[in-house]
């Protein structure tokens, strides 16, 4: 299929904050050896599950992105405990310097 600008601009959209944070954090994290998987949101998904699974050497984190003043939702909130009780890293993230 060839790609017209005016059928690439009917695709496009507008990226929010939040979105351009977590964009650059899964390429930060691919570019130093991460395995990287954004998470999608919706009906049939594990409420609260975190935006970006991310594992290296064994090791799973699991990424809560957020900008601003973002609070977690009470399904993230109840997450992040079950996360951690099974021995895996939950992180609240809010920019690129949190990960570094």
């Amino acid at each position: 299929m060839i790609v017209t600008p005016e059928r690439q601009a009917r695709g496009t959209r507008k990226q929010t904050p939040e979105g351009a944070l977590k964009s650059a954090i899964r390429k930060y994290l691919k570019f130093t050896g991460w395995y990287v998987v954004n998470m999608w949101q919706g009906q049939m998904s594990f409420p609260g599950i975190a935006d970006l699974y991310a594992l290296r050497n064994g090791r799973a984190l699991w990424l809560e992105i957020k900008t601003g003043k973002g609070r977690q939702s009470d399904a993230q909130k109840a997450f992040e405990p079950s996360i951690k009780q099974a021995g895996g890293e939950y992180y609240l993230v809010r920019s690129l310097d949190d990960i570094k």
